[in-house]
């Protein structure tokens, strides 16, 4: 069975396009058939991972019914890719049609089969592009940093998912949260961390045990066109974000050996 996993937090600069770049590279070297796919209209994933997005179909093409979802897939030394641009950022006036929930959904329907995971990056915003994002998917993951503000807009996001589990998926579950820029180290990270798991029980989940320490090869990668797990596989931050591949990964797909 396709797992479909969203990554999402209404508030921006948490590390959402960071997450995904780095579940869908560390699952790809893992042997899985991966899909990632840029729901975000400023299009940050299709950068972090190299794609000329201007010689590429978006998903704004797919979702208008302008190109199939075939069309739209691009494959990189990363798995598959379905990038986006700045049209998507109409979609609240655009997409008006009877169901606009299932949009997405319907899309993948087409090409879920061949693909072990599908990753799913979401824009800053609780609006009709995350609520497609939520209906397609098997599960969230709500990365966020150790900062207070981060911390609401975990905690805000809770009546989105209600509502699609009332109306749309009842299956819909949270796989946890991810603290990023994490530095034990410092109080407020404590203390972030005692009031993301009080957030986290609210919406049935756990934070997860591994946090992402901070690095500034993170900031780095995305100018050479790379996933942090390939910029710097050695850094802090790769060695994290690997943990949480092999959670998401299960018993499937164990870590190849490295030499």
């Amino acid at each position: 069975m396709t797992q479909i996993i969203t990554v999402t937090n209404q508030k921006g600069g948490v590390g959402k396009t960071t997450t995904v770049s780095a579940l869908v590279c560390g699952l790809y070297q893992r042997g899985a058939r991966v899909l990632g796919v840029d729901l975000d209209p400023q299009g940050n994933l299709g950068f972090t991972l190299g794609l000329d997005i201007g010689e590429s179909y978006t998903i704004y093409d797919v979702l208008t019914g302008a190109h199939t979802i075939e069309e739209a897939i691009v494959p990189t030394q990363y798995g598959d890719i379905i990038p986006s641009d700045i049209m998507l950022s109409t979609a609240e006036v655009a997409f008006t049609a009877p169901r606009r929930e299932f949009m997405l959904s319907q899309q993948l329907d087409y090409v879920k089969d061949r693909y072990d995971f599908i990753i799913i990056d979401t824009p800053p915003a609780l609006n009709i592009l995350t609520i497609n994002a939520y209906v397609a998917s098997t599960g969230l993951i709500v990365p966020m940093e150790a900062e207070v503000l981060s911390l609401v807009g975990v905690s805000q996001i809770q009546d989105t998912i209600d509502t699609v589990r009332k109306s749309f998926n009842p299956n819909l579950k949270v796989l946890g949260v991810l603290l990023n820029k994490y530095n034990r180290q410092l109080t407020l990270s404590r203390e972030i961390l005692d009031l993301a798991e009080e957030v986290a029980r609210q919406l049935d989940s756990h934070v997860f045990t591994t946090k992402i320490r901070r690095s500034v090869n993170v900031a780095m990668a995305p100018a050479h066109g790379q996933s942090v797990l390939t910029y710097r596989p050695d850094c802090t931050s790769s060695k994290d974000f690997r943990k949480i591949v092999n959670v998401v990964a299960g018993d499937r797909f164990p870590p190849k050996r490295r030499f």
